[in-house]
Order: C-alpha cells, then structure tokens, then sequence
C-alpha cells in the first residue's frame, strides 16, 4: 500500500489542474484552506487526492490507500469519480457499514457556451431570503439524499445555507411569495462553478421554469468562470433534459455512496 502524504497547496493545485471539472470541489476545499486532505505521491507529484470530512472525495488513481481514512471518519457520503470512489470503496467496504443509497453512474454536465438567454427573474440572494430559501433547500435536499437536514442536522444546514448566501453563492427567482427556481454553488474555482440543487416548486413544474432561470445563471456564471458544471442522477429524466436542453454535454460519471 502507497504510504499517504499530506499534501502542500501548490501540489493540490497541480493535480486538480489536470482535471478542473471532476476536481472542481477538491480545488475549491483546498483553495479556502477547510477540510483535511491526504495523497498519493509519486516523484514529487501527487497521483491521488481525498478530501476527508463529513464527505470523502476521492480523486485520481491509488484510491484503495485512503480505505483507513475513509473507514474511520464516520462519513456521511462517499462521493466522486466513478472509478476513484469504485477503487476505494473495494477496499474499505468490509470496515464499513452499508450504504443506505448507492448511486453509481451520475452524469456530470458541462457547459463552456453562454446559452440564449432565458428572460428570468433570477437574482442573487440576499440576507432577507433566507427564511424562504432555508425551507426551499432542505426540501431539495431531501429530494437529491432522502434524508431531511432540518432534522438530522438543523444548526448546521441553517449555518451553509446562510454561508451560501453570504458568499455570493445562491440565487433564486421569486415571484409573490413562490421560488419558481433556485440553486447554489457547491464549488467555484478559477476554471469552473459547480452548482448543486438546482430546484423548482412543485407546484409551477413543467411550465419551463428550469430551463429559463438556468440560463439565465449559467449567462451570468460564464462571463466570470470559463465553465459550469454539475452532477445528476441518471433516473433524473427531468432534469436531464434541461440539461440537454440548455446546451450541457454530458462528461463523466460520478458515484455517491450514502450512509
């Protein structure tokens, strides 16, 4: 087994270099100086990344040496590169517990065009949003994980959904007290803004709403980075073709473990 180092900026930055989407998150972590990294390195360079936190994300090949890290940190989700998460959850599955969700083949989209634009609402969110965002989030939060975040961890989601906004990091468009569209940035590096729970009330669904307000953000998010991406369930029909429908092409796969 590989013997884990603890890796310098400058060698995080390198490697996430060599793939700026499907390292976007690592590089964002490790930019803003949070979490714990650890790597594989050979001849100086690092050939394989983990963030360990309450998410591990692997990256890169030589993953099966995180297993012992992965293993003890209690994780709530094992998440990243198909084959990354693949090689290391061979190797760390017997001190593990089971996954409550495993969800492998998650298409990861991209988008390096402007789109035409959707004539939206949409705005970046302010302070005053939040008691109509934090209830918006933890609903499409419960749709993507199947776990309610209100009750499982109520302080900490209300503490990343008020972070996200305070960091520039969600927008929304309202409309008499609805959230027509609404969507966060999980990750922003000088290449890329991955956006996550991307969301539309229920009950204005399939009027276009989606596509509208993410053409909107995705205009406005590519005169600042050179891409967007995001990641979605492959049962997802819906959501994928507003994917496609905005002009998004589909790269690699993720894979999420959930515990």
């Amino acid at each position: 087994m590989p013997q884990l180092v603890d890796p310098r900026l400058d060698q995080i930055l390198a490697f996430c270099a060599q793939d700026p989407i499907e390292r976007v998150f690592l590089e964002d972590i490790a930019r803003r100086r949070l979490g714990r990294f650890s790597g594989v390195e050979r001849d100086g360079a690092l050939i394989a990344l983990c963030h360990v936190g309450a998410n591990i994300v692997p990256s890169g090949a030589g993953c099966a040496a995180f297993a012992p890290l992965a293993a003890a940190a209690a994780a709530r989700m094992v998440i990243g590169e198909e084959r990354a998460v693949d090689e290391l959850w061979d190797a760390a599955r017997e001190q593990m517990p089971d996954p409550r969700d495993d969800r492998p083949g998650q298409p990861v989209y991209v988008l390096d065009e402007a789109p035409e634009p959707g004539d939206s609402g949409l705005r970046l969110a302010d302070p005053s949003d939040f008691d109509q965002l934090l209830p918006a989030c933890a609903a499409a939060h419960r749709e993507e994980i199947g776990i309610d975040p209100l009750e499982r961890d109520p302080e900490g989601f209300r503490w990343r959904t008020r972070s996200q906004i305070d960091e520039g990091r969600s927008w929304l468009w309202e409309k008499d007290g609805v959230i027509l569209f609404k969507a966060e940035a999980s990750a922003w590096t000088p290449a890329a803004v991955q956006l996550q729970q991307v969301w539309v009330d229920p009950e204005v669904r399939n009027r276009g709403l989606a596509k509208r307000g993410l053409r909107d953000l995705c205009r406005s998010l590519l005169s600042r980075v050179p891409a967007v991406c995001l990641f979605v369930r492959p049962e997802n029909a819906s959501a994928i073709r507003v994917y496609d429908g905005i002009g998004m092409r589909r790269t690699i796969s993720y894979r999420s473990l959930v515990f």
